[in-house]
């Protein structure tokens, strides 16, 4: 099982988030022993975001490319061989401003590529990365299930692995951890019973 794991939060071992996708990573272990992992931290050492000049690469031959834009390639042909090589993916999405954080965009915006990820036909927009799993951790000051912020958050992340074929798609959430230590240390809580109760049926 080849994991493609995606970290965002910026608080490095201080996150919520972080913590809990390492425990999906480790649950998959469980059941895999031959699990291999590349992690991108898109929080403490962010790729840089969609630019005019990052995305005059695309289609531009390389010998016309300046350094910035030759190394911006580069980079952009490793994101999408880690997104292609991965069966699954592990995703820490904190709650930033009600909706995702700026690295994970970033990446996003990086990968979603026609022709690359998905392609337009007669019928629409159709994604190509078919068949993989994705596993999005979900983490949150506040409390905001059913809500607009839902939506700009999780619902987005759903929509868009969707639209790039991905439709095999579980979230843990950890909600409420700016709430109090009580209210945090159960969130915690229920986040990692839900993760142990993912692994546990599939590792008998």
């Amino acid at each position: 099982m080849n994991v493609l794991h995606l970290d965002s939060s910026i608080l490095g071992d201080a996150s919520a988030s972080r913590a809990l996708t390492r425990s999906v990573v480790d649950g998959l272990r469980t059941v895999d022993r031959q699990v291999n992992v590349v992690q991108r931290d898109l929080g403490t050492a962010p790729i840089a975001h969609l630019t005019p000049q990052v995305l005059a690469t695309r289609g531009t031959p390389a010998d016309l490319l300046n350094d910035v834009q030759d190394r911006e390639a580069r980079l952009d042909a490793d994101l999408l061989r880690e997104l292609d090589w991965a069966d699954v993916l592990v995703i820490g999405a904190p709650l930033y401003n009600f909706t995702i954080p700026t690295g994970l965009k970033a990446w996003i915006d990086r990968v979603t590529i026609a022709g690359k990820t998905f392609r337009y036909t007669a019928q629409g927009p159709e994604g190509l990365l078919k068949g993989k799993r994705a596993i999005v951790v979900a983490t949150s000051g506040g409390v905001h299930g059913g809500s607009p912020v839902d939506t700009m958050h999780v619902g987005y992340l759903k929509t868009l692995l969707g639209f790039v074929g991905i439709t095999d798609v579980e979230v843990i959430r950890a909600a409420g951890l700016g709430m109090g230590p009580e209210v945090r240390a159960q969130a915690m809580a229920d986040a990692r019973s839900r993760i142990d109760s993912m692994f546990v049926a599939a590792a008998a």
